[in-house]
């Protein structure tokens, strides 16, 4: 269960509900010497009374702008899994073409032109995934966000003596040729 909801307050529908099962309540008890017929139409008219209001305020409520639209929550980078997403697609759109060209389905004015587009779109998702944050400040981030303090940024790293490549300070092996790093020294 998240954090984040919240159980102090009424949720509209759970306000309507409430007002439609109260109202049935107070007919059941005032209708005495009705048929069970009866009851269970006004009861049932209560309801639906309580579901128009419902969708009254719905209705109405965007126009009063007393509740904001929630923009869609980034959780998990899911984000960056649609546009990675996304990027297959294209790429896997462009090879079909191009095979399609190929066995000569596709004329090549046509050809042309949507290569063109598509590969414009796949060098913007390119970049966007680019210029997205490492996943190292992502996690990061999440950890001081639900631990409440930042984690110690080991701004150390461990060079290569074989092709002095830069790697991570928590590295075992150098990510450019493969040889083993020296371990970290203790200070």
């Amino acid at each position: 269960m998240s954090s984040e909801t919240s159980t102090d307050t009424f949720q509209p529908w759970q306000l309507f509900t409430l007002a439609g099962l109260i109202g049935a309540t107070v007919v059941v008890f005032v209708s005495q010497g009705q048929t069970p017929a009866g009851v269970i139409l006004l009861s049932l008219t209560i309801f639906a009374a309580a579901l128009v209001g419902f969708a009254a305020w719905r209705t109405l409520a965007p126009l009063a702008g007393g509740e904001e639209v929630a923009a869609p929550q980034v959780l998990g980078g899911r984000t960056r899994v649609a546009l990675e997403r996304e990027k297959t697609l294209v790429l896997r759109s462009i090879k079909d073409l191009e095979f399609d060209h190929a066995m000569r389905k596709i004329s090549d004015k046509d050809f042309t032109e949507m290569t063109a587009r598509l590969r414009v779109r796949a060098a913007g998702l390119l970049r966007q995934l680019d210029a997205d944050v490492g996943y190292r400040e992502q996690i990061e981030k999440e950890i001081e966000k639900r631990v409440g303090r930042p984690m110690k940024a080991s701004t150390t790293t461990h060079t290569c003596a074989a092709c002095s490549t830069q790697n991570d300070p928590d590295a075992r092996f150098c990510k450019h040729c493969g040889a083993a790093l020296s371990p970290p020294s203790s200070q």
